[in-house]
């Protein structure tokens, strides 16, 4: 018995058990076979390393895996920290924990941290009673939710296109499964003359349909690979632009609380923070999470709300309409609400040194590129940025690289990065720190070959080798398409609520009898949320708090109104 795919073939599911102890291991996969032999296939690992392995490669060959049990006590990796990355294999597996009487507080605090479905104390005997009930009553639920495999959408490149690795990127932010495929290797060469492409215009996706696209522009391709980009409506209670935290987390309540919400994203939901490889100190999260992994969960609970959610919509207007605000969209279409929640964050300020724009994408990236971090093992890495974002690249990419250098114009990392980070980069050997420097430089044929760096304090250069280089200076708010309709400060953050107003007046131009909620702009009814604010935190916690006092006032504006 297995599962039935569009095309009509049988796939036999998987039930994988990892435990270090062999005996055990052995033990739990006969008690699986034993009742679950003929309809699955069960999977036996002996390490969490070997296991991610095995998931891997059941990834790439599309098999499902519907249950995962792993052992707490397991070396080098124990069952929540294998369990957190199994999860970013197969986010739809139902995930057990076994573990002793006296680990049942780490398996409860699994539940927040894996979204742990079920734990089970050792031992489990008899099965009948204490194992097949839990494992019957998981498989029941993984088979009623949307378990089928996605079609891989194959992408053929080359690693120093550019527009190769926007698009790599754009697909991994986007959460959409997709297959790699080098021009350099006769499998890329076999597609490209499948595609009947000459491989000058790279890259070539080939949808899950099996149609090439030839260097697909963003809203192509999220079209072609099932990505919402088309509003349902034409009005809405609420219209929150931007799909970071702060956005998010709007959409969340704002769905959650009735609102006809839609979310509206320019290319991947997640911002900045979606792209972080550890956020350590989000509440909730002891041991960490991903930036890919909070984003996808808060993604998920907003469209199980009803939220919509849709991307490659790039805002240019914000229109007042009487009682109605409007956004018109760059392909000169718009949409209509009573309430906007402005949470379109910022971006990384672009670095202006000799030949960083003509290798960017070709070795010189802005944030942390999720595609680039296996292009990192035994690789010269260097990082342009002292806040929290560069450090926890840092010491993610440290894991494979030869070295991680990170570059600060300041004399030290304590002004602009939390403490806690500031300790891991100091007991990460191949981590050092340059203060005081600036890149001032960049140089390679094809790709990022070497960086000239220029000492702040004695203005001394010299010339380094490097493969890699990621950027994460500055931060612009994203709001020049709001210039002459809500107030901005000098750069350009949106300006709210108490500090529109002069010594306790009401704001120039605004005609309501009340002052502006707190997180009310200029224009009443568009609220803003998050880093675009002016004078925010810049913190994931605070962007998601912000998200939800939003929708707290929109209620507040749409019973007034």
């Amino acid at each position: 018995m297995g599962v039935m795919t569009e095309q009509g073939e049988t796939i036999r599911t998987a039930i994988l058990t990892v435990d270090d102890d062999p005996g055990v291991s052995r033990a739990v996969a006969r008690d699986l076979r034993r009742r679950y032999g003929q309809r699955h296939r069960v999977v036996r690992a002996e390490s969490g390393a070997s296991a991610l392995d095995a998931l891997r490669q059941m990834k790439l060959r599309g098999d499902l895996v519907a249950v995962i049990l792993a052992d707490y006590r397991m070396p080098e990796m124990n069952g929540i920290e294998f369990l957190e990355q199994a999860m970013d294999i197969y986010p739809g597996a139902r995930r057990v924990l076994l573990t002793a009487y006296a680990d049942t507080g780490a398996a409860i605090d699994a539940i927040n941290v894996v979204d742990l479905d079920h734990y089970l104390l050792k031992p489990w005997d008899p099965p009948e009673e204490k194992l097949y009930p839990v494992v019957d009553s998981l498989l029941d639920s993984w088979l009623s939710s949307d378990h089928r495999p996605v079609p891989e959408t194959k992408v053929v490149g080359h690693r120093w296109s550019a527009r190769s690795s926007e698009v790599r990127e754009f697909l991994a932010r986007n959460q959409v499964p997709y297959r790699w495929y080098s021009t350099d290797e006769p499998e890329g060469q076999r597609l490209l003359d499948a595609a009947e492409a000459d491989g000058l215009s790279l890259p070539v996706v080939i949808t899950p349909d099996g149609d090439p696209l030839i260097e697909p522009s963003d809203a192509e391709l999220a079209a072609r690979v099932g990505l919402a980009t088309t509003p349902s409506q034409d009005f809405y209670d609420l219209i929150v632009i931007g799909g970071g935290p702060a956005g998010l987390g709007a959409a969340v309540y704002g769905a959650s609380e009735g609102l006809r919400t839609v979310l509206l994203e320019r290319t991947a939901t997640g911002g900045q923070a979606g792209q972080s490889s550890r956020i350590e100190n989000y509440l909730g999260f002891p041991d960490g999470v991903s930036g890919a992994q909070l984003t996808d969960r808060a993604r998920r609970q907003a469209t199980k709300f009803g939220a919509e959610v849709l991307t490659t919509r790039d805002v240019v207007g914000l229109d007042i309409k009487g009682s109605a605000r409007g956004v018109r969209f760059a392909d000169g279409t718009s949409i209509n609400a009573h309430t906007i929640i402005l949470a379109t964050g910022v971006s990384y300020r672009q670095l202006d040194a000799p030949g960083l724009a003509d290798l960017t994408g070709r070795g010189v990236y802005y944030g942390s590129a999720l595609t680039e971090a296996s292009a990192c093992l035994g690789q010269d890495i260097f990082i342009v940025g002292g806040a929290n974002s560069a450090g926890q690249a840092a010491i993610y990419l440290a894991r494979h690289a030869k070295s991680v250098t990170i570059l600060v114009r300041g004399s030290s990392l304590e002004r602009s990065m939390s403490y806690y980070l500031i300790k891991q980069i100091a007991d990460v050997p191949n981590i050092s720190v340059r203060t005081c420097t600036e890149v001032i430089e960049a140089s390679g044929d094809d790709h990022l070959e070497s960086l000239t760096l220029r000492s702040t304090a004695s203005g001394a250069t010299e010339t380094v080798e490097a493969q890699l280089l990621f950027l994460f200076i500055g931060a612009a708010p994203l709001t020049d398409w709001l210039d002459g309709v809500v107030v901005r400060d000098e750069r350009g953050y949106v300006v709210a609520g108490p500090d529109l107003s002069v010594e306790g007046e009401r704001p120039r131009g605004w005609e309501l009898d009340r002052m502006p909620y707190h997180l009310e702009s200029s224009v009443p009814g568009v609220f803003v949320a998050g880093d675009a604010r002016s004078e925010s935190a810049k913190r994931v916690a605070s962007a998601v708090g912000e998200g939800a006092l939003a929708v707290m006032l929109v209620h507040r504006y749409l019973e007034k109104t």
